[in-house]
């Protein structure tokens, strides 16, 4: 008896779980499933989309562009829109831009740091171990989370092999200093400082600091570059990549 009865209600409840997912079934976006299985699952948000699901989502429903997915690249790219029935288009590489180039030869230091090896843990020490406030910190956290090995440190600062990058963009989050962007690889000029202090206390701290001299601004032709709380900032829209600023920059900020 006690069987029978155990039976019979497996066959009610397997009953009423059949009626449920048939009520309840959520329609599901063939094209949707097609493109989460073709985007790289790498989750890092450059897309600017929560994952890759998010983004295959947006892509189905007709609100988010194609070649957005900088870890993909053109492959992908071309295979999302044979999957939409668009066209690919172009799609720029890009590439982590270190915007800092004081190396321990280069940057004094303020403090012997013996703790946890991460420019997390040491940024909250009097904001690193580091004489400049504002540069790399050299502890390898962009490294760490660096899906493609494409970050090394070496002598104190960070480093992209261009070559390895895909653009994803989590070594800029996983930065305490905020000194990593995302750019295409065409622009071959960059300001490699953020350092917002006046010159003359920047050439205490750093060797290649930008000192805010304006003789870029001043020389840039293309009028690409402003220099804001003594520091150069390029507009890449404007920048033809003529490397004129390179050549006349007095301490070799902008390489």
């Amino acid at each position: 008896m006690g069987i029978i009865v155990v039976v019979v209600i497996g066959l009610i409840a397997g009953l009423i779980l059949s009626v449920a997912s048939i009520v309840f079934a959520v329609p599901v976006n063939e094209k949707e499933e097609a493109l989460v299985g073709v985007l790289p699952g790498a989750n890092c948000g450059a897309c600017g989309f929560a994952g890759c699901s998010g983004y295959a989502a947006a892509l189905a429903a007709g609100t988010a562009e194609v070649g957005l997915c900088s870890p993909g690249g053109p492959d992908v790219a071309a295979e999302c829109a044979e999957i939409l029935g668009v066209s690919a288009g172009s799609m720029e590489k890009k590439v982590a831009i270190i915007q800092c180039a004081g190396t321990c030869d280069s940057v004094s230091q303020k403090l012997d740091y013996k703790g946890i090896d991460t420019c997390q843990a040491v940024s909250q020490m009097w904001s690193g171990d580091s004489a400049c406030q504002y540069g790399c910190l050299g502890h390898g956290d962009c490294a760490a989370v660096c899906p493609e090995n494409a970050i090394t440190v070496c002598n104190g600062l960070a480093t992209v092999n261009t070559d390895l990058c895909v653009g994803c963009g989590l070594c800029a989050k996983a930065c305490p200093k905020h000194i990593i962007i995302i750019e295409p690889l065409k622009f071959t000029q960059h300001v490699r400082c953020v350092n917002k202090d006046k010159g003359a206390e920047t050439r205490k701290t750093c060797k290649v600091g930008c000192i805010g001299c304006m003789k870029c601004q001043k020389e840039c032709e293309a009028g690409a570059i402003t220099v804001t709380n003594f520091n150069a900032t390029i507009d890449y829209d404007k920048c033809t990549n003529c490397g004129h600023c390179k050549e006349v920059c007095p301490v070799h900020a902008i390489q």
